[in-house]
């Protein structure tokens, strides 16, 4: 298993038209593989203008201690890079910015939203621990695989006191970490098909006027 390099390396993948509400879509923990691709096209195809950032600049991994590696090297100004991206976006007055995030992707979506500069975000298995301070004020939505941990429904609490609009969604059978498919490979084909359709409707419903 290795560290390999990514087609387009270091460039931010682009499918759909400026115009239409724009979607950041964040890889996982193992980089942006060619799945991200399908998702990107196929969210494209659904009136949206998908912007695919290459948070680990031309590599990826192929196994969990690899992706540790480029995790420590990268995170650090992978959200300022995020910041960026949502700044250009107000300032040609997209019609609304949404977020979706995979894993280590679905953690800098929630801290992100923080901000308050982004309309939605749907978040695949990730949660903030409490040492994430700060109150999330767009509308998230949730796809936890499995049965809740502790920790997990502490931050669904957390988000409910906090008073921001939630949607959660748990697949049963299905393992942690989504990866590199049109949706996660824990999930079922069945649940990948549902989770895939209610991402979608969340997003037209708050990024579409």
């Amino acid at each position: 298993m290795a560290i390999v390099p990514i087609p387009f390396r270091g460039t931010t993948l682009e499918y759909g038209l400026p115009s239409q509400p724009l979607v950041i879509l964040l890889h996982d923990w193992f980089g942006r593989l060619n799945g991200m691709e399908h998702y990107g096209v196929s969210l494209a195809r659904r009136g949206f203008h998908v912007l695919i950032p290459d948070l680990y600049h031309g590599w990826a991994a192929t196994d969990e201690e690899d992706a540790a590696v480029l995790v420590e090297i990268n995170l650090p100004m992978a959200l300022n890079t995020l910041h960026e991206i949502v700044r250009i976006g107000r300032a040609y007055d997209v019609p609304g910015i949404g977020v979706v995030g995979f894993s280590m992707g679905g953690w800098l979506a929630l801290l992100l939203a923080r901000s308050g500069n982004v309309n939605a975000i749907v978040v695949y298995d990730a949660i903030l621990s409490d040492a994430d301070q700060g109150v999330l004020p767009c509308p998230v939505q949730l796809h936890l695989a499995g049965v809740d941990t502790p920790d997990c429904a502490a931050f669904i609490v957390r988000l409910l006191d906090d008073g921001t609009t939630l949607e959660r969604f748990n697949y049963a059978g299905s393992e942690q970490t989504p990866a590199h498919a049109i949706a996660p490979r824990t999930l079922t084909a069945a649940s990948a098909t549902q989770a895939f359709a209610r991402s979608t409707s969340f997003l037209k419903r708050y990024l579409v006027n």
